[in-house]
């Protein structure tokens, strides 16, 4: 696995920017040249780099996740190096590698995967190529929801017969009708009944469950653009939720889509690693989160933290200053251990977000149904992932499903799945959270990260590019720059 994987890092850094929506160039295969390598021995390198890449990365300066949104979405909060992400402050690492990772690691291999499995590919197969399509559709929703415009239709040629090392920069808008489109056509690739594959540590090769994943993402993004394209966006809604034969969606937690980490190295959860492999206690519960749940008597308390020596599930305040934080390490809880076990998932979308989302889409008028019934669905979806029962009268104590409720419960249901919570914050405005504490001493003239900077390797390598970028960004390529889905 480690010989794999630096053969594959080493071809990652050929492209320095990425993208790609239809008409890509052929990329050259030689029998010499691990290009060649089937996609069965590709799909697993891809799938596990950019999964670790959004759930934590292990590398310090680097974890957009757990330094960046978990204390962004006011889930954990830190005890000593505020400045690491909590306090909104970041390094240039943060900006930069993020961008490398997901495009380099990612990236570049999901496209080799679709070119070598595709029509006329040397390993063709539909199930690869769609599956590999969900994928760099997933990726690319990552990057565009991160930084904004980004390289799309002129990205991923780095190897190309042709190759583009500087690639166009694609509004927002455009990344996701590419995206949308793609996650319909990869929806309409996998075959049930066609060939099977293998390195699929995701799914295991179940091709329906790729196929309720590829629609069910491609809900979650008509939903996130619907207050900027409706017309749009209901149209897609229509059309997966009038044929569930044609567009399967979750149906149960079976189908969430949770790579299953091992307890062996590499391949543990990135969150043991850095906690418990490493010894790093920097972290307890954000006091937001940890009051709201004891408010509301949510039993999923007790499974994102560990009580604290009185037996409370207490937290503290994000943005203290490291003298200040510190007074609170035999008070403030730790974080679940079910979020640190070696073999602890790593969560990209799951049946409760669904429910959610369409319960959003109901109280908007964008479907019909029951924005209510959605709501309850995925609020039990949400327990029972972590194998608890809804509490009696919770759902009446959270009232009924207005946009408010419906968008703080899922707040609730993503803890763990971070950067999701945050885009969603950046979006609605939603949920309501506390002013901040008095203590606390903000970076980024106390405004919550609305982006990430653009990369420094983009600055020098492909300014040209980077310049139309910032232009459709609509402003400075700071972290207070609102992104394309806003809607307010």
């Amino acid at each position: 696995m480690k010989i794999i994987k630096a053969a594959f890092i080493s071809l990652g850094v050929l492209t320095l920017a990425g993208s790609c929506t239809k008409d890509f160039d052929e990329m050259n295969v030689s029998p010499n040249d691990p290009t060649s390598i089937s996609p069965q021995y590709l799909l697993p390198y891809a799938l596990e780099s950019s999964i670790d890449r959004y759930w934590g990365v292990r590398t310090r300066f680097e974890r957009l996740n757990l330094d960046g949104a978990m204390c962004w979405m006011q889930y954990l909060t830190r005890n000593i190096y505020s400045n690491e992400g909590d306090n909104y402050e970041v390094s240039v690492g943060f900006y930069t590698n993020n961008w490398k990772g997901f495009f380099n690691d990612a990236q570049v291999n999901f496209q080799r995967i679709i070119t070598l499995s595709g029509p006329g590919g040397q390993f063709e197969n539909p199930n690869y190529e769609g599956v590999a399509l969900v994928m760099r559709s997933w990726v690319f929703s990552l990057l565009t929801d991160t930084y904004g415009p980004i390289p799309y239709s002129e990205a991923l040629k780095g190897t190309a017969a042709e190759p583009n090392y500087t690639p166009s920069y694609d509004p927002v808008e455009a990344v996701y009708a590419g995206i949308l489109a793609d996650l319909k056509t990869a929806s309409e690739k996998l075959t049930v009944t066609g060939p099977a594959i293998s390195g699929d540590i995701l799914y295991g090769g179940d091709i329906l469950k790729w196929k309720k994943f590829a629609n069910s993402l491609r809900l979650r993004l008509a939903n996130r653009q619907a207050a900027k394209k409706p017309a749009e966006s209901k149209a897609i809604m229509a059309e997966i939720l009038g044929d569930a034969t044609r567009y399967p969606i979750f149906t149960s937690n079976a189908d969430n889509a949770r790579l299953a980490n091992s307890a062996v190295l590499p391949s543990n959860n990135e969150w043991h690693q850095v906690m418990i492999q490493d010894g790093r206690t920097d972290w307890n519960i954000g006091k937001t989160v940890a009051d709201r749940l004891n408010e509301l008597g949510d039993t999923r308390i007790k499974v994102y933290a560990q009580p604290n020596g009185a037996g409370k599930y207490e937290g503290h305040a994000n943005g203290l200053p490291d003298a200040v934080a510190t007074a609170y390490l035999g008070t403030s809880s730790l974080l679940g251990n079910y979020f640190t076990e070696a073999t602890a998932p790593s969560v990209l979308m799951t049946y409760s977000e669904l429910n959610l989302i369409l319960a959003e889409a109901a109280a908007d008028g964008d479907i019909p149904g029951s924005a209510q019934t959605y709501l309850e669905k995925g609020v039990t979806a949400s327990f029972e992932q972590y194998g608890l029962t809804v509490p009696a009268g919770y759902l009446t104590k959270i009232g009924p499903a207005t946009k408010a409720t419906i968008l703080e419960q899922k707040w609730i249901s993503l803890f763990g799945q971070a950067i999701e919570a945050w885009t969603e914050y950046r979006r609605t405005g939603l949920p309501a959270l506390p002013a901040k504490d008095s203590r606390a001493v903000f970076a980024n003239d106390g405004v919550m990260p609305t982006r990430l900077k653009y990369p420094t390797s983009e600055y020098s390598l492909n300014k040209a590019g980077l310049d139309k970028g910032i232009s459709l960004l609509g402003g400075a390529d700071d972290m207070k720059t609102k992104l394309w889905w806003v809607e307010k």
